[in-house]
């Protein structure tokens, strides 16, 4: 066996020298998860307050029609982007919704429109009405993971420059 040494110094790795590309790409990288933060906020939030608005008097609508929807799957996270037209005798509604929702499913979604009676400019698809509270945790799992993420990105990056400034 070997003798251990009388007194042992404590190994220490020199710095990790962290460049500026390096906080370049980590702001590149917050940049487009708050791209993505953003897009949830401004497509898929409206359609999910609305949702929650005319929940309880939204009924079946004749003279409502999707005309243009279609839904992707990733994993288990579904996307369906529907554009719904309503005829009124005042004029035309037509509305944008796009749902976002977690669950396992293989095969088609079908989706018939719905509206308040009192609030037409809201009509949404009984899809959306039926993944209300699916929907709801979906965005708000997912929101609060970009978030999360871009805050870790942003204290990292704070972290390491000032290590690289007390290092020398």
């Amino acid at each position: 066996m070997t003798a251990s040494p009388e007194r042992a110094e404590p190994l220490r790795l020199p710095p990790q020298r962290h460049g500026w590309m390096a906080t370049f790409w980590v702001l590149f990288g917050v940049v487009a998860l708050g791209a993505l933060l953003a897009a949830c906020a401004v497509y898929t939030a409206p359609a999910l307050i609305s949702d929650w608005q005319v929940r309880e008097a939204a009924e079946p609508v004749a003279d409502a029609r999707i005309s243009d929807g279609k839904c992707s799957s990733k994993i288990a996270i579904h996307i369906c982007d529907l554009t719904l037209t309503l005829r009124r005798p005042t004029g035309t509604v037509t509305r944008r919704v796009n749902y976002v929702f977690a669950g396992l499913h293989v095969g088609d979604f079908s989706a018939g429109p719905m509206a308040d009676p009192a609030r037409p400019d809201l009509v949404t698809t009984d899809l959306g009405l039926d993944r209300l509270w699916n929907r709801t945790i979906t965005l708000v799992v997912i929101m609060a993971a970009l978030a999360a993420a871009i805050l870790g990105a942003l204290v990292s990056v704070v972290r390491n420059r000032r290590a690289a400034d007390a290092a020398g």
